[in-house]
């Protein structure tokens, strides 16, 4: 995905992060296991909403 970046955590989303994030078909959300297995799940935007410039909310 060209353009993306990685927000530090305690960021606000400013309005071109929001614009990005709103542009997107789809989004990731994943989570790995001590042991280092990783489990990536594709998500559609309708499943994602951004509640304010400090938090977003997607279904599971």
């Amino acid at each position: 995905m060209r353009g993306a970046r990685t927000l530090p955590i305690g960021t606000k989303l400013n309005r071109s992060f929001r614009a990005f994030i709103e542009r997107q078909p789809v989004f990731f959300v994943a989570t790995a296991a001590p042991e280092g297995r990783v489990n990536v799940s594709p998500k559609g935007m309708g499943m994602l909403k951004i509640l304010s410039d400090t938090h977003l909310r997607w279904l599971n």
